[in-house]
């Protein structure tokens, strides 16, 4: 099989786990999250006209467990695929999902955009999100760090990302973990399908940088 069939076979399968990816998120945040909401409104309802205190503690209680699940959803839907990503482009869809980042593993992202952002095809800004998200995910995984710099870099040719996490760094040559070697891998290809490219350096104990180009 030629390089061309490969790529086009890698492509296809790719958007066809996007298509599905943002099938679920939808169908937890309209569906599942619906559902809850109602469920929440009966609740509040049923504790409204109960006068027994034990049984109002109760209702009370679940309401607050269904509170919590549905923001939970929310928040696992957004980061499955966040609505900005489609509505208002890669850079809010980017700095929505830090936030949710932040607020799950603690870890702060200093974001910085230079030059006009400019307006990338669906495909191709899906596949810069998930390898932006796949580099954050790796570093919460591995990096040991609380601090992580990002920095976009827009001119009329391409488009530049740099990631640095200042973390404990590893040796790339001597490096077998099996689950962290195949997201490095997944980033590569994903940035490849776009005609770009991803590259990565690390050093013990000053960090880990990654290198994204997508071309314009």
């Amino acid at each position: 099989m030629d390089h061309l069939h490969t790529k086009q076979i890698s492509s296809y399968i790719i958007q066809s786990q996007e298509e599905e990816i943002k099938r679920i998120a939808l169908e937890l945040h309209e569906g599942v999250g619906q559902n809850l909401y109602s469920i929440l409104t009966g609740l509040q309802f049923v504790e409204s006209t109960t006068k027994e205190p034990n049984m109002k503690n109760y209702v009370r209680e679940m309401e607050s467990l269904i509170e919590k699940t549905i923001q939970e959803i929310r928040l696992l839907s957004v980061e499955l695929y966040p609505p900005a990503l489609t509505n208002l482009g890669l850079l809010p869809a980017m700095k929505s999902y830090i936030r949710l980042y932040t607020s799950t593993f603690g870890i702060l992202v200093d974001l910085e955009s230079t030059g006009e952002e400019k307006l990338i095809p669906e495909r191709n800004r899906i596949a810069v999100f998930r390898v932006c998200q796949e580099a954050l995910a790796n570093i919460a995984k591995y990096a040991d760090t609380s601090n992580v710099k990002m920095n976009f870099f827009w001119n009329k040719a391409e488009l530049k990302i740099t990631i640095h996490d200042f973390g404990q760094g590893f040796q790339l040559e001597e490096h077998n973990d099996q689950y962290h070697s195949s997201g490095i891998a997944a980033m590569k290809e994903r940035m490849l399908l776009t005609g770009g490219q991803c590259t990565i350096s690390s050093k013990i104990g000053e960090g880990t940088s990654i290198e994204l180009y997508l071309p314009f």
